[in-house]
């Protein structure tokens, strides 16, 4: 099945098994996918994340972060810049979720990072979204 907004999907495909608890989601890969998987397991957020080679696409195999007693890591997660709205930001207005508790993703010319980097660095780019 054909999925018009992919980045969306995996972020609801998170969102629905972190709610229910369970340890691993999947979903289709692809390098903006795992892009996204590299900073959120950089900030924290997930375990882990793992690419395997199947027909006729790859799939992207994401281990959810879990506190002690099962407490949730992601207690939220939301889609900024969609496909009919692009959100872009620049360097000194990159936005800060939650006063600096939580991340947003954001896409620059240097690749997918978190906004602390792409602030350390001078650069904005395309705010692909928030998690907290």
């Amino acid at each position: 099945m054909k999925v018009t907004d992919p980045i969306a999907d995996m972020l609801t495909r998170i969102r629905n098994a972190n709610a229910a608890g369970k340890t691993e989601v999947s979903m289709p890969s692809s390098k903006v996918l795992v892009e996204i998987a590299r900073v959120f397991c950089e900030e924290g957020y997930i375990k882990g994340y793992e690419v395997e080679d199947t027909k006729p696409q790859k799939t992207l195999h994401i281990t959810l972060k879990y506190g002690p007693k099962r407490s949730k890591v992601i207690r939220g997660i939301k889609r900024i810049s969609k496909l009919g709205l692009r959100i872009y930001s620049s360097a000194d207005k990159l936005p800060r979720v939650l006063g600096g508790l939580g991340t947003a993703v954001i896409s620059t010319s240097k690749g997918m990072m978190c906004d602390r980097d792409a602030r350390k660095l001078g650069i904005g780019g395309e705010v692909i979204c928030y998690i907290w």
